[in-house]
C-alpha cells in the first residue's frame, strides 16, 4: 500500500504541474506544493500523523485543491479533472469523498454560506489553514500583487473604498476591485478564520507582517515616507 500511495502522489504532482501551467504565479504549481508542505506540517502539529490514510487525504487534497479553480476555468470539464483522477487511480470511495469534501469547502467565498458554520474535520482544517497561510504574510503579499497585475486591477485608488460587508455574489464580482482593497476585503480577515491552533499560531506572524506593510504602503502613497 505504501508503494501505491507514493505512486499516486507522484502522479498527483504531475497533474498539478500540467493542469496549472497556464495560471499566473499566484495560483501555480508552486502554490499547490507550498500548501501541501504547510498542510502536512500543520497535521503533524495537530497530532494527525499517526494515521497514514489521514495524512494521504491531507496531502492529496492540498495538492489538488486549486485544479478547476473558478477563477481560471475555461471549460466546464476542467471542474471534473480531480474527480476523474481519483477514480482512475482507484482511490477507495470513502477516501475519495473525504478528499473532495475538503477541496469543495476550501474557498473563501464558502465562508459566506451557512455550511461554513457547520462542523468540519481536522483534515479539512489543516488543508484550508495551509491554503490561507499561503495567502498572507510575505508570500501572500507577493501573490496578491501578482494576481492583481495579471487581471489588470488598479493598484490603489483612495476613492474606491473596500467592501467590508459583502455577500458571496458581491465577492466574486470583478467590478471596481483594487489590489490594495483585497487586503481589507479578504486577507486581513483570514487570521481569525483559521480552523486549527497550529494554523492560528502561524497566522499571527504573517498577519502582523501585512499590517506593517500596509502602514508603509499608505505612507509612501501619500508621499509621507
Amino acid at each position: 500500500m505504501a508503494a501505491l500511495g507514493e505512486t499516486v502522489l507522484k502522479r498527483a504532482e504531475k497533474l498539478v504541474i500540467s493542469s496549472m501551467k497556464a495560471n499566473d504565479a499566484s495560483h501555480d504549481a508552486s502554490h499547490a506544493f507550498r500548501v501541501r508542505d504547510l498542510a502536512l506540517s500543520l497535521a503533524r502539529e495537530e497530532g494527525l500523523c499517526s494515521s497514514p490514510q489521514t495524512m494521504r487525504i491531507i496531502e492529496l487534497a492540498a495538492l489538488l485543491h486549486d485544479i478547476g479553480d473558478y477563477k481560471y476555468v475555461k471549460d466546464p470539464s476542467e471542474e471534473k479533472i480531480v474527480e476523474k483522477f481519483l477514480e482512475e487511480e482507484g482511490i477507495e470511495e470513502d477516501e475519495k469523498k473525504r478528499i473532495l469534501s475538503v477541496i469543495k469547502g476550501m474557498g473563501f467565498k464558502e465562508e459566506f454560506s451557512q455550511n461554513a458554520k457547520n462542523e468540519y474535520s481536522l483534515e479539512f482544517g489543516v488543508v484550508q489553514d495551509a491554503d490561507r497561510l499561503d495567502a498572507i504574510g510575505a508570500i501572500g503579499i507577493a501573490r496578491c500583487f501578482t494576481f492583481g497585475g495579471n487581471r489588470n486591477h488598479v493598484l490603489h485608488d483612495p476613492n474606491i473604498k473596500p467592501r467590508l460587508c459583502i455577500s458571496k455574489e458581491d465577492y466574486v464580482k470583478k467590478a471596481e476591485q483594487t489590489t490594495i482593497n483585497h487586503f481589507h476585503e479578504k486577507l486581513l480577515k483570514l487570521k481569525e478564520l483559521m480552523k486549527t491552533k497550529a494554523g492560528y499560531r502561524r497566522a499571527e506572524k504573517r498577519h502582523k507582517f501585512m499590517e506593517d506593510f500596509l502602514v508603509e504602503f499608505y505612507e509612501e502613497w501619500a508621499g509621507q515616507a
